[in-house]
């Protein structure tokens, strides 16, 4: 998502939750932690479950995930999925984006591996 809260391209679990709403609130959030401290979140738990938080040139990439998978293994996929990110949406087609999401709507086959991988990694730690 956008340091604004547009969600740019989102995979959910739980349908009952608007993305752009989501986004909203996690701007909203974000910008109130970083008044409190210079950079921000990185992490935060509900229940059983952390929202971890990566932010690259003014996107913020968040990943949900059980409090039973490390943080560590979460981030570094967040990385990855990044760093695919900005090979495909260079800064500069960011810095002349129009607000259109549908842009990033490809983006899921980019980074399918990850996502099955992380899926698997979820499933394991329930079933």
């Amino acid at each position: 998502m956008t340091e604004s809260g547009i969600v740019l391209y989102h995979r959910e679990f739980n349908e009952n939750m608007d993305d752009q709403l989501f986004g909203g609130l996690m701007a909203a959030i974000n910008s109130f932690v970083e008044e409190l401290i210079k950079d921000g979140l990185s992490s935060f738990e509900l229940q059983n479950k952390r929202f971890s938080i990566l932010k690259r040139n003014s996107i913020i990439f968040i990943a949900v995930s059980s409090k039973k998978i490390k943080e560590k293994k979460v981030l570094e996929e967040l990385q990855l999925i990044a760093k695919k990110f900005f090979e495909l949406y260079s800064e500069d087609i960011m810095k002349v984006w129009d607000n259109d999401t549908s842009r990033f709507l490809n983006f899921e086959k980019e980074i399918q591996s990850s996502l099955e991988e992380t899926i698997k990694k979820f499933q394991d730690a329930f079933w």
